[in-house]
């Protein structure tokens, strides 16, 4: 058999990885342009004095992505997966277009809430998994995680401008074009989807419970807890420590995120063309508890600080591509889009919890808190990875 090396990914493999990764950017592109500028323009809006509606408006669309994840995997398991990834674009696009119109908070809410009932995360996961072969499925997961990061670094720098020009309803506006240029997207360049091989023997509770996927879900929650948590402290830490504005935090953030793809992209190669996934895997959790046990004892060199948070965008951004692919491999092909939503919520869920225990800590307790409970999270989840089990090829995998 030809070794990964001689086995370039096929136009077909390429079209689909570029396809599902421009999903993902023009959809996240909207999304990211609203965070820099909402807290501020909404102000002028009725309802806009209240910064618990504020934060509401802002989490209510990670709400109903943890809730229709699941459901919306399921659908794409047994309806497929174009069908679905097109109607939660639409979805997305319609709630674009009630937060556009709103002339109050409360629409506003109700809108992201709308947009949040678009959850196609697992079901363009479970098509990128369906459509490359196991030895190129962590580039593709790669390509779409680069292009979140791409479009999140991004919209730090236009939006502020885009907002000058467009004003708050116009962002909303331009967010529901390309959610419509998507679908697009999904119906003219991603290749046709493969059927997907239905294996009876293979239980929905079995894939829920299995150790492996339970392992990677742990992983998921615990990752963005991180994230979450650490962009409470460490803003504050650029500000006092590196006498870095609010406005000037961007210059680096850009920098380490871009830096950290090229760092990123070695690691995977070397990961896919060695068979070496589990090693690197470990190594990128080890590389984040060094990282979160630095930002303990170390954020107080502003340069140090900038090397820890470009050190946490590498880790961040090899497991961001690793996760759902080990996922893809370990669920059957016929429960990937439950696999797969499962994980996806686990993420959300993580996001949240992250906010949520994040800020409690630093207000009751300290912004180092947060950091040892990061570093607590990361050492077990060091633990459990050391104990995952290679994946072998699918057809040879036995139950775990």
């Amino acid at each position: 058999m030809l070794s990964p090396t001689h086995d370039p990914m096929t136009s077909t493999e390429r079209r689909a990885g570029i396809g599902l990764a421009s999903i993902f950017a023009l959809r996240m592109l909207g999304l990211f342009l609203i965070l820099p500028v909402f807290s501020v323009a909404a102000q002028n809006l009725s309802g806009g004095d209240s910064f618990t509606l504020v934060g509401i408006a802002l989490g209510a669309y990670g709400l109903t992505q943890a809730i229709f994840q699941i459901p919306f995997g399921v659908a794409s398991d047994r309806f497929g997966r174009k069908p679905v990834i097109v109607f939660g674009l639409l979805l997305f696009a319609a709630g674009c277009f009630v937060a556009a119109l709103a002339t109050d908070l409360y629409w506003v809410i109700g809108g992201r809430i709308l947009q949040g009932a678009g959850a196609i995360s697992a079901a363009v996961t479970a098509l990128a998994a369906d459509m490359t072969r196991e030895q190129h499925r962590t580039k593709v997961m790669a390509m779409i995680g680069s292009s979140i990061g791409l479009v999140f670094a991004g919209s730090l720098v236009v939006a502020p401008m885009l907002y000058a020009l467009v004003g708050l309803s116009g962002l909303f506006l331009l967010t529901g074009v390309l959610s419509l240029a998507a679908i697009g997207v999904v119906t003219h360049v991603v290749p046709p989807a493969p059927p997907i091989i239905r294996l009876h023997d293979v239980s929905h509770a079995e894939t829920l419970l299995d150790p492996q996927l339970l392992r990677l879900n742990f992983g998921i929650f615990s990752l963005h807890l991180m994230q979450m948590a650490m962009f409470i402290v460490v803003p504050f830490a650029l500000k006092t420590i590196g006498n870095l504005p609010l406005s000037g935090h961007w210059k680096v953030y850009l920098p380490a995120v871009l830096a950290s793809f090229v760092l990123m992209v070695p690691a995977i190669i070397f990961a896919e063309r060695q068979g070496r996934v589990k090693q690197v895997f470990v190594g990128a959790i080890a590389l984040l508890l060094l990282t979160e046990v630095g930002f303990i004892f170390g954020r107080e060199s502003f340069p140090f600080l900038v090397f820890l948070v470009l050190a946490f965008f590498v880790a961040f951004n090899i497991l961001e591509a690793t996760l759902p692919s080990l996922v893809s491999r370990f669920a059957p092909a016929h429960l990937r889009g439950l696999a797969l939503g499962v994980y996806n919520t686990t993420q959300a869920a993580g996001l949240f919890c992250g906010g949520w225990i994040g800020g409690w800590l630093v207000q009751n307790v300290s912004g180092d808190a947060v950091f040892m409970v990061c570093s607590v999270l990361a050492l077990i989840w060091l633990g459990l990875s050391m104990t995952m089990i290679q994946p072998p090829p699918r057809a040879q995998r036995q139950p775990a």
